[in-house]
């Protein structure tokens, strides 16, 4: 296993703290793995392996546990008098599992890390029994910095690495099998006929798969260009690819794509007024192997792909994400955290001068004085326009910030 130093870093960080730790991602991006990392670490830091309990729903070997009651049976069996850790993935399978996390916060000397694949994790119910007592960490397939240090590759040819981690994505399987096309395939394909079937439909007991199914190649189709329920509905209707669809179904199923992690949605705001705006947000994929095996393997190295990079970059980083609006133009990225905003734009290149004056302008609008970025794919650049910066893609996600 290689590590994932970031978020092996974040568990150990909240170790022995009051709060429960809760790891959330897209299926297969490496939750499991943590865990299982995890538990290795405290092995090794002389926790008792007696004083470990790692349970992973998704094993038959735990096919007895159905329900909140059978969990607390099973871990009070095992508890000790020494403080325990209790590592549950996929937690989400037992009926009412938080009854008994709850129960195991007040009966026992525990610290419990949970996993899930779905958003449903933090509904309102567990919201309400943990009342702000609980850590999200999330999880993220691998950023293009991993994924050259999971293939074991140098800084040699990076375009050509950069336009095969486009290709494929950044679910960490995929650097096992990534030199047979048939099996990456044959890979994206279950990964995403799981989450769409387990995680959405079944969950959600949709009736009308259909339209979900539009739904994602619409999305994935339109990564990067401002939608709404409204607009979405008007053309599935008017191109008849469904018999029926209308705005309130399509926000449904919107929330339903985002609680699955499959896909994230990016606010819009106005960057005067610093008030979020209701309407025309942006979706972005999870992984962008996942979206070419919804659209097939074309258009790769389109600059809306590289958006989706930049955006999941900037959450993996830490950052809340939103587009900007300013006064008439548009800004791709607003990322803040507690300390910065910056501001960012990103486009395959600047060399046509109508582009390059599009993307300054939209910055240069901005009055505030925090930073402003342009990313591109081209090497030989100014890199800097009356104090924007602009970066290769590439040399900015191998930065370490």
């Amino acid at each position: 296993m290689i590590i994932r130093e970031k978020y092996l870093k974040r568990m150990i960080d909240a170790k022995d703290t009051e709060f429960i730790k809760v790891i959330t991602g897209v299926r297969r991006s490496g939750k499991s793995t943590l865990l299982l990392m995890f538990r290795d670490y405290l092995l090794e830091n002389n926790i008792s392996s007696e004083n470990v309990i790692y349970i992973n729903f998704e094993s038959a070997k735990f096919d007895d546990i159905k329900n909140y009651k059978d969990l607390y049976k099973y871990v009070e069996q095992r508890v000790k008098s020494d403080k325990v850790y209790l590592l549950l993935d996929e937690v989400q399978n037992v009926n009412s599992w938080e009854k008994a996390i709850n129960s195991f916060k007040i009966d026992f000397d525990v610290d419990i890390y949970i996993t899930g694949s779905n958003a449903y994790l933090l509904s309102s119910e567990l919201s309400t029994l943990l009342s702000g007592r609980y850590i999200e960490i999330k999880m993220y397939p691998l950023s293009f910095k991993e994924f050259l240090i999971f293939n074991d590759y140098d800084n040699n040819n990076l375009e050509d690495k950069f336009n095969e981690y486009l290709k494929y994505g950044g679910l960490p399987a995929i650097t096992l099998i990534k030199n047979n096309d048939e099996l990456v395939l044959s890979y994206l394909n279950d990964i995403y006929n799981t989450i769409v079937k387990k995680d959405i439909i079944d969950r959600n007991n949709i009736k009308d798969t259909a339209l979900l199914e539009n739904l994602i190649k619409y999305l994935a189709n339109n990564i990067g260009s401002t939608i709404s329920s409204t607009k979405i509905s008007d053309y599935l209707n008017s191109n008849k690819i469904v018999q029926k669809s209308n705005h309130q179904t399509i926000d449904n199923y919107l929330s339903m794509l985002e609680k699955s992690f499959i896909m994230y949605k990016a606010d819009r705001t106005d960057i005067k007024s610093k008030s979020l705006l209701k309407t025309l947000g942006k979706y972005y994929i999870s992984d962008t192997g996942i979206r070419n095996i919804v659209l097939g393997f074309r258009n790769i190295n389109e600059g809306h792909l590289l958006e989706n990079v930049v955006y999941l970059e900037l959450l993996r980083r830490g950052y809340r994400v939103n587009i900007g609006k300013c006064n008439d133009y548009e800004v791709d990225f607003v990322a803040e955290n507690p300390n910065e905003i910056k501001y960012y734009q990103v486009t395959q290149s600047l060399m046509n001068e109508e582009v390059k004056n599009r993307e300054l302008r939209s910055l240069e609008n901005i009055e505030d004085n925090y930073e402003k970025i342009i990313l591109t794919l081209d090497k030989s650049i100014n890199n800097d326009y009356n104090g924007i910066k602009v970066i290769n893609i590439i040399d900015w996600l191998l930065k370490d910030e």
